[in-house]
């Protein structure tokens, strides 16, 4: 095999091996929006429910994350919820920044076990949109949702975490 040739084929293994890497994203997106892996919640509000179950009730936990890096204090008002069916609740989120400068922040949604993201409905949520947030600042971020009535039997507690980062770089390049 010339030197040609073989320069030529780890090239195109390359060239290949990029695309695949810049692929993975979306498809990891379609694996997860399929299976209902990795609980993604929805981007966007929905409509309020109208319909509640009186019957059935099951527990939301609130954990919090923070960027590595990013200072101050991101929180939920309460740890957990016993919430009914169908019935609207709001939670809110305080964020500190203790720093001298100015942030915009972003929330990344996740629910665990994966399959009941797809039965949290939030009505308003701070992850929707970028957050700024002042130097030396605080704000209250609400969250409104209700857990749909047809959530399977056999799920009675689940976890919605987010995590903060700061995204003022690209906020201020873009």
């Amino acid at each position: 095999m010339t030197r040609d040739r073989k320069a030529l084929q780890l090239t195109l293994l390359a060239v290949a091996m990029f695309g695949f890497g810049f692929l993975l994203v979306p498809l990891y997106d379609v694996f997860c929006d399929i299976t209902g892996l990795n609980g993604k919640t929805a981007t966007q509000a929905v409509a309020e429910s109208r319909e509640i179950d009186a019957q059935r009730q099951v527990m939301v936990e609130f954990v919090t994350y923070k960027s590595t890096g990013l200072q101050g204090e991101f929180t939920a008002s309460v740890q957990h919820l016993q919430v009914q069916l169908g019935a609207m609740h709001q939670v809110d989120f305080t964020v500190t920044n203790p720093s001298g400068k100015a942030q915009v922040l972003r929330a990344i949604p996740s629910v665990s076990p994966g399959r009941a993201a797809s039965y949290l409905r939030k009505t308003e949520c701070f992850c929707f949109q970028e957050q700024p947030l002042a130097a030396r600042g605080e704000a209250i971020m609400p969250m409104r949702f209700y857990v749909d009535r047809m959530l399977p039997a056999d799920i009675e507690v689940f976890t919605l975490s987010y995590t903060l980062y700061d995204i003022s770089d690209r906020a201020n390049s873009g």
